[in-house]
């Protein structure tokens, strides 16, 4: 039997869609602090949303290219369960990080090709999970386009991994039969608008994850 598909919503940034994403079963939401998304919130507004998810739920604080004094505030003021590093951050950035903070580390990652794919082995052994995403655009992540599942068909997984880029309610089954992903990471595609997120989608989109795992018991 395979175990239960973890869920990540992205994105959040109201107290009633944590509640939402909860009440669905999704195991983890990101909270992003990088001023150019139309998703960010500030510190103390994830500081607010991270005491009101508890320990609920786990908590993912995204940041991108943050320079090592914003790293520190970030990770004192939000007390993140995960830091999520969605940039062009190094390896050996990654891993001081690691050391000095003792957190749970993801970096996502854009796929383009095999190459590209096979690249995210430098991060391997400095990073808990790798979240493989569309190539970044004008933004990294939240783009609601994806990449070529099948460039995964075959790969050899060195770290726990997990599936990001254009997945919504419609597609998420199609995905996991694609890839057996761990875990799916999903923030546009439970929107209306770009950082409005929707109580329903987001509720439809962790019945289609739990749905595909009945189906393959």
């Amino acid at each position: 039997m395979q175990n239960k598909t973890q869920i990540k919503i992205c994105g959040l940034s109201t107290e009633a869609t944590i509640d939402a994403a909860i009440e669905a079963g999704a195991t983890h939401i990101g909270l992003v602090h990088f001023e150019k998304s139309p998703r960010h919130v500030s510190l103390a507004r994830a500081a607010e949303l991270r005491d009101h998810a508890g320990d609920r739920i786990k908590t993912v604080l995204l940041l991108v290219n943050a320079d090592p004094k914003l790293t520190g505030k970030a990770i004192a003021e939000v007390k993140p369960d995960v830091l999520q590093f969605h940039g062009s951050e190094t390896p050996d950035w990654i891993a001081l990080v690691k050391k000095n903070t003792g957190l749970t580390i993801w970096k996502a990652v854009g796929v383009r090709d095999k190459a590209t794919l096979a690249s995210t082995g430098r991060y391997a052994d400095v990073v808990d999970r790798l979240l493989f995403d569309a190539p970044a655009r004008a933004l990294p992540g939240g783009t609601g386009t994806s990449f070529d599942w099948s460039l995964l068909a075959g790969h050899d997984h060195q770290v726990d991994w997990g599936l990001a880029g254009g997945l919504d309610p419609d597609n998420v089954a199609d995905a996991l039969n694609a890839t057996h992903a761990p875990l799916v990471d999903v923030s546009s595609g439970v929107e209306s608008a770009p950082g409005v997120k929707q109580v329903d989608r987001i509720a439809a989109f962790c019945q289609a994850v739990r749905d595909y795992d009945a189906s393959i018991r």
